[in-house]
């Protein structure tokens, strides 16, 4: 790639820069998903770029996971993926730069000595200075050793962050950080400011435990005449308790989420929501969270998960979502479960789903609520039900199997008028017939009202049901 930044209509370049040593842990979900807003309400790029330098944790399933949960999440680079550790030559290449500019030095401290100055500097709340910083090489230069950032002694260096404000660092606590290891591997803190100049990015949105190196980048930038690009440091996400999220709170994976049957688009909104806000806005789609993010208005405080806030906004999208989507992700649900399905399952869920969705909070409680209708012929029936089908019962039922059976209409307010109708016909309230109807139609599974349950079944299936439970009484 070229070391000159892409144009885009705004000039503003984000970057999404995840570890590949484990799967996309939330925080990490959300920092990508702020990047990505940040990106689209300035009308400018948005990229990601793997910083595999760690090679023995960094693995291919974890680089897989990672993007599984960014696609799940609809967050894609507008440019090809960057991957950090080929970039190496690039990093070397900055060091050796800084070498002749007298910006870095080589350091041949020995682990012994490194230690003993560590102790040093603790003692006089200093940072590591080494020997070498301004001492001539030494008899055999080609002995292994490392090459370190030569920063200032003096001064402050600051950092004007976009969510923390102006924070300032004293440079004399700043210690001469490694840039090059003893076998030529660039370090963190070195390849981060290289890709990111090199990339365009003009704003790094990023967790605030790298509020630290934050201070340590500038100087770097600074000693390569680079332009220094916006930060902001957003809080760590929380558990309930208030302590740092952990496996104890539950799920922490995207990918555990998308498992537990939450839409995409709702652990969006849901994920915008931990440490941003728009007035008293909950629910929203991407269009509006676009056109009102700003990096700006991200609070300082750590955000914290809210699982009942997270299952209502869910329930809100789900709401909205397109039926044959949400019947086929509830199929996907079912089929992961390994759950008895008929033959045509696929075409029961699609009836079913708009009758049952508004209860619904997550896919898999969908699943549940449409399980009544994934049933086979003949149903068998609850003791209850059973108990309630009398002779009395039996015969206004079949009386209303006739009205049904002729039925012009199948839907949702011509069953609610007919089955009134009926009541005040009788002369009994629905308490005298619709229990058990409701049984023999579901075979004791929670189910919508009546007339929903007819019309998720379809004519055919709930005749037939009916049908079955009167023959049985006969």
């Amino acid at each position: 790639m070229s070391h000159s930044p892409a144009p885009t209509n705004s000039g503003v370049v984000t970057r999404f820069a995840p570890s590949p040593t484990g799967f996309l842990h939330i925080g990490g979900a959300r920092t990508a998903l702020f990047n990505w807003l940040y990106a689209r309400h300035t009308g400018g790029k948005f990229l990601i770029r793997v910083e595999d330098t760690d090679r023995e944790r960094s693995t291919e399933a974890a680089v897989a996971a990672i993007f599984e949960g960014l696609d799940w999440l609809g967050l894609k680079s507008d440019d090809e993926v960057i991957f950090q550790y080929s970039r190496a030559d690039r990093h070397r290449e900055v060091v050796q730069q800084m070498l002749e500019a007298g910006r870095a030095y080589r350091c041949w401290m020995t682990v012994e000595e490194l230690e003993a100055a560590r102790e040093k500097a603790r003692a006089e709340g200093k940072a590591i200075r080494s020997p070498w910083r301004d001492a001539p090489p030494p008899a055999d230069p080609s002995a292994p050793h490392v090459i370190r950032f030569k920063g200032p002694l003096d001064g402050e260096t600051l950092v004007d962050d976009l969510v923390k404000g102006p924070v300032t660092f004293r440079n004399i606590e700043l210690d001469d950080l490694v840039l090059l290891r003893a076998d030529g591997a660039p370090t963190y803190n070195l390849a981060v400011v290289v890709d990111d100049h090199d990339m365009g990015v003009t704003h790094v949105i990023r967790g605030d435990d790298h509020l630290n190196n934050a201070a340590r980048q500038t100087l770097i930038y600074q000693a390569m005449d680079w332009d220094v690009p916006a930060f902001g440091h957003i809080p760590l996400i929380h558990g309930p308790d208030g302590a740092k999220l952990s496996k104890r709170h539950g799920a922490q994976a995207v990918g555990e989420f998308a498992d537990m049957g939450y839409l995409p688009e709702g652990m969006r909104n849901y994920l915008a929501r931990l440490g941003w806000g728009h007035g008293d806005d909950e629910v929203f789609n991407d269009e509006q969270a676009i056109s009102w993010f700003d990096v700006r208005d991200v609070v300082k405080a750590p955000a914290r998960l809210d699982w009942a806030k997270l299952n209502f906004i869910n329930s809100q999208h789900l709401r909205v979502a397109d039926d044959a989507r949400l019947a086929d992700l509830t199929l996907r649900a079912l089929v992961a479960q390994k759950a008895d399905l008929p033959a045509d399952a696929a075409a029961r869920l699609l009836n079913t789903v708009p009758q049952v969705k508004e209860g619904a909070k997550t896919i898999l409680e969908l699943a549940e609520h449409c399980a009544f209708a994934l049933k086979v012929r003949p149903l068998s029936l609850e003791e209850k039900t059973l108990k309630q089908l009398n002779d009395e019962t039996v015969e206004r039922l079949g009386r209303l199997r006739v009205l049904l059976g002729e039925a012009p209409v199948w839907g949702l307010s011509e069953l609610e008028n007919l089955l009134k109708s009926f009541a005040e016909s009788e002369g009994v309230g629905f308490g005298k017939f619709g229990p058990p109807l409701r049984g023999i139609l579901t075979g004791g599974s929670q189910a919508p009202d009546l007339n929903k349950i007819m019309t998720a079944l379809g004519r055919e299936e709930s005749l037939g049901r009916l049908d079955d439970a009167l023959a049985s009484r006969a």
